[in-house]
């Protein structure tokens, strides 16, 4: 874009990308606020306004107008299952940020007609049902009649999956079909399954029904990661932490995003985790891949960061909150070989505990390794989730060197929450501000896609309001952050928790060039309009990733969707919704504006003799007699 003013020259530092023009939020307490920025060879070299930035400004040098909007470092998922996204993501209709079950139902009816015999329609994560107007699930009986041919499971967070006819049949599901050990496959009183499958607590029967639908291969996996890493993008995020999961076998998961780094072709940073898939055998798997691989292995696009979320499978304690929190069995025996295995051999770990109950015992484990000089020795891990931590944990969880990362998962589920453990624990769930209160590092995250949407200003929208996506307020202002906080939570405590902090999450000479120009100030929109900010430029090391509105078609062209019948092809991912509008007194407000505004440039016309010196007289025939 020509900018006035920014001539290119000669330079023995050129830079690669400048934008200008822009409300530059760097993140950086020693210069907070800039208005123009350049980036060279992915670093930034230059923040400042336009005469900083000017002597860098070659004939090469692409500059562009931020036309005055809101500019942001990079944002930084800490918990996000970008891999196991990426590989599924042009199969799954999405109804993030869909309003109503009805329109819901319609999309899916739609797609069914477009998918091929043999093949799923399955909606993953993402949604609940109280961001619906109906306030419910579909029925079976509604999933039959919008598809009674194609097999159509719909998850519905980490509590419930509904299955219509055709999905029973392609899973195998049958009367003579055990329940699962978690899990329950609901019946009639035929004895036949009606198509509810409940995690009561575990997820694992939602996970292991899933994998029975058919997967991509070969080159449409990648061309499915990359769609997603755009899609990403599209939200202002830069990077991202995954943490791994069931379902996600090293290497063999790992290989496209592998492949895709050492092509040049990921827009989006990846610090990953390794998570032990089969019960019995973490230990071995752990010890194998320390001798494979260590942890900082990579570069700034692609990076092992550490073993987890889960160690070891007896640990880990489901979030359904439909249901009683999970009594687990013995587990510390074998949770502690894999601890010391990981901290001898200086690798950190990430652990999903949802609640206090489990976070005391983990600890406890911890604290033992501590006496034998173990805790703190200098390797990164953290706690996920931590709803219902204590107090007393968080000062045990400092004493030992660790850190936080929490997600918007009530956003979803709050209102199960309260109805389970009443408005006072939801209050606190988890303790933000405790966190943060006792000086520990803590990330921020959304846990999508099988559970939140991976919209991160949805994430961004609870820390500040602490309201659900029903609009229910679980948080109340003891418990919340303000945006600046919230801000740095997606960003520099992003970066530390993957040791970082010295090469991103701010903006400033020296860090990498991630930033995302926004539709909207994110500092000064009502808070009702978070949700619904966008990036409309966003640039990872200095290339642009993604690009809308004025600035559309400067960003890198993707191959198209594959299978043509995707339904992100056809509906995208995320829906989109408009804000809420201009209240009545701000709308008058602009009205009257632009009448003054009218009226000067009446007065400036006059005063060239470009219009009459009187002021000119309103005509309205209805008024005239």
């Amino acid at each position: 874009m020509p900018v006035g003013g920014l001539v290119p020259s000669a330079t023995d530092n050129p830079a690669d990308l400048v934008v200008r023009n822009a409300k530059i939020h760097t993140g950086d307490p020693g210069r907070p606020k800039a208005e123009s920025i350049a980036v060279r060879d992915g670093v930034v070299i230059v923040v400042g306004d336009d005469k900083d930035v000017a002597p860098h400004v070659g004939p090469a040098t692409k500059v562009v107008d931020a036309l005055g909007r809101r500019m942001i470092p990079g944002l930084n998922d800490s918990h996000l299952h970008v891999i196991r996204g990426g590989l599924n993501y042009v199969l799954e209709l999405r109804w993030d940020g869909v309003r109503t079950l009805r329109q819901g139902l319609a999309m899916l009816r739609e797609q069914a007609a477009r998918t091929p015999k043999g093949q799923w329609v399955r909606v993953v994560g993402g949604w609940s049902a109280e961001q619906f107007a109906e306030r419910r699930l579909p029925t079976v009986a509604e999933l039959n009649a919008a598809a009674p041919d194609t097999p159509v499971f719909v998850l519905h967070l980490y509590q419930s999956a509904v299955l219509n006819r055709a999905a029973l049949k392609a899973a195998g599901y049958t009367r003579d079909t055990p329940d699962p050990k978690g899990g329950q496959i609901v019946r009639g009183r035929d004895g036949e399954p009606t198509g509810m499958l409940l995690a009561a607590p575990s997820a694992l029967i939602l996970y292991s029904t899933l994998a029975k639908a058919p997967v991509l291969e070969g080159e449409d996996r990648k061309t499915s990661t990359r769609h997603f890493l755009r899609e990403l993008n599209r939200f202002g995020l830069t990077s991202a932490i995954d943490a791994a999961g069931g379902f996600q076998n090293f290497p063999d998961n790992y290989s496209t995003v592998v492949e895709l780094a050492k092509a040049g072709q990921l827009s989006l940073r990846i610090a990953y985790h390794l998570f032990p898939q089969t019960a019995g055998q973490e230990i071995e798997d752990l010890a194998r891949w320390i001798e494979m691989a260590r942890p900082e292995d990579g570069d700034e696009w692609l990076r092992l960061n550490g073993a987890g979320e889960n160690l070891t499978w007896a640990a880990a304690d489901f979030e359904n909150f439909n249901q009683p929190r999970p009594q687990l069995a013995a587990y510390e025996s074998e949770f502690e070989k894999a601890v010391r295995l990981l901290m001898e051999n200086g690798w950190g770990f990430r652990l999903h505990a949802t609640y206090d109950e489990t976070i005391r015992r983990d600890l406890a484990v911890f604290e033992k390794l501590s006496a034998e000089g173990l805790f703190p020795a200098g390797n990164r891990w953290l706690f996920d989730h931590a709803e219902t931590v204590s107090a007393d944990s968080l000062d045990r969880i400092a004493a030992l060197g660790g850190a936080m990362s929490v997600q918007n998962r009530l956003s979803f589920q709050g209102e199960a929450f309260v109805s389970r453990y009443g408005p006072g624990a939801a209050a606190d769930a988890p303790p933000v501000r405790a966190m943060l209160e006792r000086g520990l590092t803590v990330g921020a995250g959304t846990d999508a896609t099988r559970v939140s949407t991976y919209n991160p200003w949805i994430a961004l929208h609870w820390l500040v309001t602490g309201r659900t996506v029903s609009d229910l307020v679980v948080r109340p202002p003891h418990n919340r952050v303000d945006r600046q906080a919230a801000l740095a939570m997606f960003t520099e405590a992003g970066a530390s928790l993957t040791g970082e902090e010295g090469l991103k999450g701010v903006l400033r000479p020296g860090f990498l060039g991630d930033f995302a120009v926004l539709s909207e100030d994110y500092f000064a929109v009502p808070e009702p309009e978070i949700p619904h900010i966008e990036s409309l430029l966003t640039v990872v090391g200095g290339r642009i990733v993604y690009a809308a509105a004025e600035y559309e078609g400067l960003d890198e062209q993707l191959p198209p969707v594959s299978p043509r019948w995707s339904p992100v092809a056809h509906f995208g991912g995320y829906q989109a919704t408009p804000g809420t509008g201009l209240s009545g007194s701000r709308q008058a407000e602009l009205l009257g504006q632009a009448a003054a505004e009218s009226e000067q440039h009446r007065q400036w016309r006059a005063r060239r003799g470009l219009a009459p010196e009187t002021e000119s007289t309103f005509f309205d025939p209805c008024f005239s007699l």
